[in-house]
C-alpha cells in the first residue's frame, strides 16, 4: 500500500507540476527566468507560506469539487450555512487537528525540497540519493494530502443536505 502510494503520488506530482509550470507561458522560452534566486527553487514564496501555514496548497480539489466541503471554508462561510455552535465547535477540532498535522507536514516538506536544493546545487547528488529524497517528497506529500483530504471526510456527517447545497452555492459552484 505505501509503495503504491508513493508511486501514485510521484505520478500525480509531475504531471501535476508539468501542468503548472508551463500554465501561463506563452510561447516563452525561459519558463523558469527568475525562479533561480528562489530560496527553495521548486517552492515559491506563496507556496512556502502556504506549507508552513497548514493550508491546502491545492490537495483538496478532488473533495472541494466533487461537493465534499472542508473544514476551513465551512469555519469562513458559518453565518451563511446557519452551523450550530455544536456543529462550529466539532468542524473547528477537526480544522485544529489537520491544521496541526499540515503544519508539521508542510515543514518537513520544506526541509526536504531545501535539502533537495541543495544537494543539486553542490553536485553531490547521485542516482540512489535522488531516488531517496524522490521518495521522501512524495510520501510526505502523500501524508499531507491525506491529511487534508481526511479531514474533508469528515465534515459531511455533521452538516445537513441544505448546508451542504448552500455550501456549494456560497463557493460558486455550478452544481
Amino acid at each position: 500500500m505505501r509503495v503504491l502510494l508513493l508511486v501514485s503520488t510521484l505520478v500525480l506530482g509531475s504531471t501535476t507540476g508539468a501542468s503548472a509550470q508551463h500554465a501561463g507561458h506563452t510561447g516563452s522560452q525561459q519558463p523558469y527566468a527568475g525562479q533561480e534566486t528562489r530560496a527553495i527553487k521548486v517552492l515559491s514564496a506563496q507556496d512556502l507560506a502556504d506549507l508552513g501555514a497548514g493550508r491546502g496548497f491545492g490537495f483538496t480539489k478532488a473533495a472541494e469539487l466533487n461537493g465534499v466541503p472542508g473544514p476551513a471554508h465551512l469555519l469562513e462561510l458559518r453565518v451563511g450555512l446557519g452551523l450550530t455552535p455544536a456543529q462550529t465547535q466539532s468542524i473547528e477540532a477537526i480544522f485544529v487537528a489537520m491544521r496541526t498535522d499540515a503544519v508539521a507536514l508542510g515543514q518537513r516538506l520544506i526541509e526536504i525540497e531545501r535539502e533537495f536544493g541543495r544537494r543539486f546545487a553542490a553536485g553531490t547528488l547521485g542516482a540512489n540519493e535522488l531516488r531517496d529524497l524522490l521518495g521522501r517528497i512524495a510520501e510526505v506529500t502523500g501524508v499531507l494530502r491525506y491529511s487534508h483530504l481526511a479531514a474533508h471526510l469528515e465534515t459531511p456527517a455533521l452538516l445537513t443536505e441544505a448546508q451542504i447545497a448552500s455550501y456549494r452555492r456560497l463557493r460558486g459552484y455550478a452544481n
